[in-house]
């Protein structure tokens, strides 16, 4: 059997018509708007935001008030080598957590939002890194620092850098310590 030169260039071009067909381009946007940086758990530290005002409610910590959690979270925060940073919590090249001011603020989600996220110029992102229960114990150690929980959960150890007593003694629970930072409009 013999073809002819036309059967020929119509068979070449369905070929090449189907081998066209056949081959899928990956599809790339390239004026899609890329997602957004903010993740739905966001914390606001600020009150300003468009629109009405919205309701602030806070999430207590799983371990609030459980004292195993705080000596496991004051373990683990010695662990992951937070002390190098806020040194036993007195500050060191990070902001101390003993006193009054708390840039991100001190509740609970804060802190967790704080170690997950990290914050610009320093504090690193510990999401992946630390289960997210650590994470919790790590803030209810770093409450108990300032004086935030209640002094049946504090440790019954004196630590050298504690700045309350332990919970042992008969002593109230003292409120955390003023800062010895100069207000911003005098710092350099």
């Amino acid at each position: 059997m013999r073809l002819d030169r036309g059967t020929i260039t119509t068979l070449c071009v369905i070929g090449l018509a189907l081998a066209a067909a056949a081959c899928d381009r990956e599809e790339r946007r390239f004026r899609e708007s890329p997602p957004s940086a903010t993740p739905s758990g966001v914390v606001r530290v600020s009150s300003l935001q468009p629109g009405p005002r919205a309701a602030v409610t806070h999430v207590a910590g799983p371990y609030g008030e459980n004292a195993y959690a705080v000596s496991e979270g004051q373990r683990l925060f010695n662990w992951y080598n937070c002390v190098g940073c806020h040194a036993n919590g007195g500050g060191g090249m990070g902001p101390p957590l003993m006193d009054d001011q708390w840039i991100y603020g001190s509740a609970p989600e804060n802190i967790y939002q704080t170690i997950v996220e990290g914050r610009p110029n320093g504090m690193p992102s510990f999401a992946g890194r630390i289960p997210s229960p650590q994470i919790w114990q790590i803030v209810a150690y770093v409450r108990s620092l300032s004086g935030l929980t209640p002094p049946s959960t504090r440790s019954a150890r004196s630590d050298d850098m504690m700045m309350y007593p332990g919970s042992q003694s008969l002593s109230p629970a003292e409120k955390p310590r003023q800062s010895t930072r100069p207000p911003a409009s005098e710092m350099p």
